[in-house]
């Protein structure tokens, strides 16, 4: 079963709604788009949106989004009012599209955005995915976030350095293969298909959750 953030019948509501949201702080409230798009990570507003409540996705205007979120981040309530500018702008689009692509994958916005889709990728994509279906960017996205996920330093060997062991000293205390703790890091073996125990003993040790240490799924393919 194909897992998506919301309920299909909110998505176009959302996408609208966020695409409207970047166009209106950024022509009629002056922020830059990554600027703003910061406020809306930290704000909580974000959170909700991508978890799909009717407020946020569909309740609130793409003014009345950006309201919010500066009056959480600033503390400065902002008068939400129609936009002046009258046409579909890149901003919009990067917020339309990035909406669907957000409600596709199921990640929240902050994973997306450590993932590499950002609001500069977005942008830098208007031509030519704007005009094309946007199953298309959804390809183009997926790209992005496979080839980070073979770069990106893997949760276990992030939390072992944080920890200030190294790779023997989390083999000596744990009881795992020093060569195991070495491929896990590595990517070279997926430690989400480890055993349990071995993942327990190991996330004792560095004092964080078993869940800190398991990698991110990878997205599956437009349908």
């Amino acid at each position: 079963m194909t897992i998506r953030a919301y309920a299909e019948t909110y998505l176009n509501d959302a996408m609208n709604n966020l695409g409207d949201m970047f166009d209106y702080a950024v022509y009629d409230c002056k922020y830059k788009l990554n600027e703003f798009y910061d406020f809306f990570l930290v704000s909580g507003v974000a959170e909700a949106f991508g978890k799909g409540n009717p407020k946020y996705i569909a309740g609130l205007s793409g003014s009345e989004l950006v309201s919010e979120v500066v009056y959480r981040t600033k503390g400065v309530r902002l008068d939400a009012h129609v936009s002046k500018n009258t046409g579909k702008s890149p901003e919009y689009w990067a917020g339309w599209s990035l909406a669907y692509y957000q409600w596709y994958t199921a990640y929240d916005f902050d994973e997306l955005y450590e993932r590499g889709i950002t609001t500069e990728y977005l942008l830098n994509r208007y031509h030519p995915y704007h005009e094309a279906d946007v199953t298309k960017l959804v390809d183009a996205a997926n790209r992005v976030i496979e080839e980070n996920a073979k770069t990106r330093i893997s949760n276990l060997q992030r939390i072992r350095k944080a920890s200030g062991r190294t790779q023997k000293s989390l083999a000596d205390e744990s009881g795992a293969a020093l060569r195991m703790i070495q491929l896990y890091e590595q990517k070279q073996q997926d430690i989400n298909r480890a055993q349990a125990i071995t993942l327990a003993r190991i996330a004792r040790v560095l004092g964080c959750g078993i869940e800190d240490l398991l990698e991110g799924e990878p997205v599956d393919a437009p349908y």
